[in-house]
């Protein structure tokens, strides 16, 4: 003869789950059979058990990672519509091409490429400026515009000019802490070669007499008060920005040091702290 008892249904309370189980006793086995028997089914019933809260877990995890990628991209799609809305304001001449404003007030330019080099020299440079090269190939030329000030170009403003000529030279990309920097006027640069010599785009004759300044690597981002990003040595960039981040060379992504950047900066456009940053590698000082 077998007997049946029915059991309630299973109860949760907090963590701790209470299991009323119907058990079936075989009247032909004994107490000590039947007991081993309602052991076995009781382990059966706690992996199960077990086994359910493990994929609950997984599953709040995995909506949990939902919920978070989600947020990221309304974020993200939140942070281009507001670029998107805010007025676009007009760019000065100047800012197709490197530029800062040195500690003394002077507008300083620089090249990017051959090309922005040939378009300074040939078409910005004019008496009384002066001109910044290294005698390395590839570097930029930096050309400080004096009537930007309405004064003799000082000391300070061409050891800052010397600096950023350095900057982004090839010693960024070479992890040179210096390189040689010479500053001459206007006219001691042409497009004439010598005979039998052509020069590129971007290169330029330079003669009679040279003067070198020492230089190093020095460059800081910072936030001017018109929401402009100003790119250039230290001194300069603490001069005119209310906020400012110092890099230096290393091996991070641009684009991720610009992020990093625009985080400490608040308010700044993305695009023209990337501009601004040398090419090869940087990081956060």
């Amino acid at each position: 003869m077998v007997r049946r008892i029915l059991s309630s249904k299973a109860l949760k309370s907090g963590n701790l789950f209470m299991v009323f189980m119907r058990i079936t006793l075989d009247l032909k086995k004994s107490l000590e059979e039947n007991a081993s028997d309602c052991f076995e089914k009781a382990k059966k019933a706690k992996k199960k058990i077990k086994g359910a809260e493990e994929a609950v877990g997984r599953l709040k995890k995995k909506l949990a990672q939902e919920e978070k990628r989600v947020k990221e991209a309304e974020d993200k799609r939140q942070e281009r519509e507001a670029e998107k809305q805010k007025p676009k304001r007009k760019q000065e001449w100047y800012e197709k091409f490197r530029w800062f404003f040195s500690s003394e007030g002077f507008l300083v330019i620089g090249g990017r490429d051959a090309t922005t080099n040939e378009i300074i020299i040939k078409k910005h440079t004019e008496k009384g400026d002066v001109v910044f090269h290294t005698d390395m190939a590839g570097s930029p030329f930096f050309v400080v515009k004096k009537k930007s000030a309405g004064k003799d170009i000082g000391e300070e403003t061409l050891r800052e000019v010397a600096d950023a000529t350095c900057t982004y030279s090839r010693a960024w990309k070479l992890g040179l802490g210096t390189t040689n920097v010479f500053w001459v006027a206007p006219e001691q640069v042409s497009k004439t070669a010598e005979s039998g010599e052509y020069m590129g785009k971007g290169a330029f004759m330079i003669r009679g007499k040279t003067n070198y300044l020492p230089s190093r690597i020095s460059i800081a981002v910072g936030i001017m008060e018109d929401s402009r990003v100003m790119g250039g040595p230290l001194s300069a960039v603490k001069k005119h920005c209310s906020r400012h981040v110092e890099v230096v060379q290393g091996n991070e992504r641009t684009a991720e040091i610009a992020k990093r950047i625009r985080a400490k900066l608040g308010d700044a456009d993305l695009d023209e702290i990337i501009k601004v940053i040398p090419a090869g590698g940087a990081k956060i000082k």
